[in-house]
């Protein structure tokens, strides 16, 4: 007897679109619930630590705290200005040399560099980001900081010492520790880890678009311009924002080369210090219920605020984008 080809199979427990999953479904619905309430949680009682601990702080400078660069424990006057004044121009400037790097790096190993190189050279980046941070920080203390010291910031107060507005920018003794060599440091290592963001979406990307433009006459640089970053701006935002949370929470590389000094200046070469290194600096010393314990959380939860600031504007950039790009 031949069965049609049009009659359907008699459902079994086998073929039932039902069978054998129905059960499983809810257990796997609370699995992944669970897992993202907990994240919640975990990031609300961070949050809720860093506030508490710092309350008394708050309490005792009000907003004083965030605008004081004083920080004496013999007194105990404690000030939070100058450690996030470090903490955002060394960022920023980590920013503004790694950034290009990682991008012309990371175009040219996806799009320009042949094949076995793209490999050798790729591994070698990553293999760069997963170095420990105090790796960097023993390397810059030992190779950085006297070169800073003995040729760079010597030769920029000899180019640069006698020009209105720069010459503030070189001042200090030649001690080979201060921003600028922070923020060389925090470039290197955060230089790694946006490159390979950056390259696994450069890698993503339809090569057909890159061909096509290219079989319309487009140069590499209106490729990248018009092309590449349209498409991937959304990893490039992306791997900006992880590399400059990382610079920010950096705190054993940047407390070697930094210089411990709670002071502002405009020099780029005088000691300073950021709100992780403060931190890791004076935490042991501080005893439980003390007001200098009080306002290291407090520049705990300062650190966590402004990580979310980054985090909003980035997004922001990023919607107004899309936006602009669909109007």
């Amino acid at each position: 007897m031949e069965i049609s080809a049009r009659q359907p199979l008699p459902a079994t427990k086998k073929n039932h679109p039902a069978g054998g999953v129905r059960t499983a479904d809810p257990f796997f619905r609370m699995l992944v619930m669970a897992t993202g309430i907990g994240v919640l949680v975990v990031l609300g009682a961070i949050i809720g630590v860093m506030a508490v601990g710092g309350w008394k702080a708050f309490a005792v400078f009000g907003p004083e705290f965030l605008i004081s660069a004083v920080w004496n424990p013999v007194t105990q006057h404690f000030g939070a200005a100058a450690p996030v004044f470090g903490t955002i121009v060394s960022s920023a400037m980590a920013l503004v040399v790694a950034v290009p790097l990682a991008f012309g790096t990371a175009f040219w190993l996806a799009a320009l560099a042949p094949p076995a190189a793209a490999a050798f050279i790729g591994m070698a980046v990553q293999l760069l980001a997963a170095v420990p941070s105090i790796i960097f920080g023993m390397w810059g203390f030992f190779v950085v900081v006297p070169l800073v010291a003995h040729y760079v910031q010597p030769t920029a107060r000899h180019l640069f010492g006698h020009v209105p507005g720069l010459s503030a920018l070189v001042a200090g003794a030649p001690f080979g520790t201060g921003l600028f060599t922070a923020s060389l440091i925090l470039a290197i290592m955060i230089t790694p880890s946006i490159t390979a963001v950056m390259r696994d979406v450069f890698v993503s990307m339809p090569t057909v678009l890159r061909e096509s433009a290219y079989g319309l006459g487009a140069t590499r640089w209106e490729v990248m311009r018009n092309v590449v970053l349209p498409w991937s701006r959304q990893g490039v935002i992306g791997a900006v924002v992880l590399g400059m949370g990382r610079a920010m929470g950096e705190t054993m590389a940047v407390t070697f080369v930094i210089g411990d000094s709670n002071h502002i200046g405009w020099s780029l070469f005088a000691p300073a210090n950021t709100i992780a290194s403060l931190i890791a600096l004076e935490f042991p010393e501080s005893a439980a219920g003390s007001l200098k314990l009080a306002s290291l959380m407090a520049l705990g939860a300062i650190l966590m605020a402004i990580s979310f600031l980054t985090l909003w504007f980035s997004r922001w950039l990023l919607a107004r984008g899309q936006k602009a790009a669909g109007g």
